[in-house]
């Protein structure tokens, strides 16, 4: 496998870490190397947060994405969206929440803007919110390919309790599900 960039933007306790976490420890359990960098305001809860992604079947030697470098954005706040959106190259995949998310025309010339509404998803179907994280881990990978999603969720649930083991397969079914709607 080449080199996989992806970015995750949110704000501070949307869980966009957890799932760069989450990515990257299963490429390494993949036998491959994983990294995630991540940047957030001193806010914390409530700033921009954004976390890159890089798996590669070889080391990794530099840890950050250059600008115009990511395939794949997922982004489920404006704030930073609008901030962090020019690294993503130009022709690539940028899945937005579509309630909190606004792409203007320029943006939807030059990138393939997919709207997938994973806060609802979360917070109506699979009936927690918290699992947005879970579910922007299946709709990314599905458009990526990335990581074997068998190992990709036995990682998963190594990282959430086992009460909450349930929700989180379903919540990570979904994600597949509407990522398979819009194309992937």
């Amino acid at each position: 496998m080449a080199r996989t960039l992806m970015r995750f933007t949110g704000v501070g306790g949307q869980g966009v870490l957890l799932a760069g976490e989450i990515f990257a420890a299963a490429k390494i359990k993949s036998g491959g190397h994983g990294l995630k960098t991540a940047t957030y305001t001193s806010q914390v809860r409530g700033g921009p947060t954004v976390v890159d992604i890089t798996l590669d079947d070889n080391e990794i030697y530099y840890p950050y994405a250059n600008d115009g470098e990511i395939s794949f954005m997922l982004s489920v706040a404006d704030v930073s969206f609008q901030s962090f959106k020019n690294g993503v190259q130009e022709g690539g995949i940028i899945v937005i929440e579509p309630n909190l998310v606004n792409a203007s025309e320029e943006d939807r010339k030059k990138w393939k803007i997919i709207e997938i509404p994973i806060i609802t998803i979360a917070k109506e179907e699979v009936g927690n919110v918290i699992t947005q994280s879970v579910v922007a881990l299946a709709i990314a990978n599905k458009f990526m390919n990335a990581i074997d999603k068998k190992v990709l969720i036995d990682t998963m649930l190594s990282k959430v309790p086992a009460k909450v083991h349930d929700i989180n397969l379903k919540a990570y079914d979904l994600g597949e599900k509407y990522a398979i709607e819009q194309g992937a």
